[in-house]
């Protein structure tokens, strides 16, 4: 599996969900597939059904964060660089638009509504290894547009 990028804050954060998944969310995954198998006949029973499906899915999102942690990267968040990589914070603008403000980050973390946009995204992949007051071309699905980077954190 390659590397992932992470934050500090990012690590973190998955980190506590695995442990919350390990703990909390397995045991009560477990009382429920109990009690539902107490309940009566196997085959119809849609609490165990669910149960069941429920403890398919934490254990699979507990392999998941078990392998993205095992192979992340924590970044540096403050980047000693003048171009943009991951971790750095970058403010954007298209012609004829306002200032836009992203943090670069890895696809575990990204969120644009929260403007933490991914590496690999196309505005990301675009901006990569660019520097402050540069032109950079974003081809996106819905279409190329340019945007000047205005400031880098």
């Amino acid at each position: 599996m390659p590397s992932t990028f992470l934050t500090r804050e990012g690590f973190q954060k998955l980190q506590e969900e695995l442990d919350l998944l390990r703990t909390v969310k397995r045991d009560e995954v477990a009382k429920r597939l109990h009690e539902a198998m107490e309940g009566g006949e196997l085959i119809e029973d849609a609490e165990y059904e669910a149960a069941k499906n429920e403890q398919a899915f934490v254990e699979g999102r507990i392999q998941e964060l078990q392998d993205l942690l095992a192979n992340a990267r924590v970044i540096d968040e403050t980047p000693k660089s003048e171009t943009i990589q991951v971790g750095a914070t970058v403010t954007v603008q298209e012609e004829g638009g306002g200032p836009e403000i992203y943090k670069i980050v890895g696809p575990a973390e990204a969120n644009p509504r929260e403007g933490r946009i991914s590496n690999e995204s196309p505005l990301g992949k675009a901006l990569m290894g660019h520097r402050l007051n540069e032109k950079v071309r974003v081809d996106a699905p819905a279409g190329s547009f340019i945007v000047q980077i205005i400031k880098v954190e």
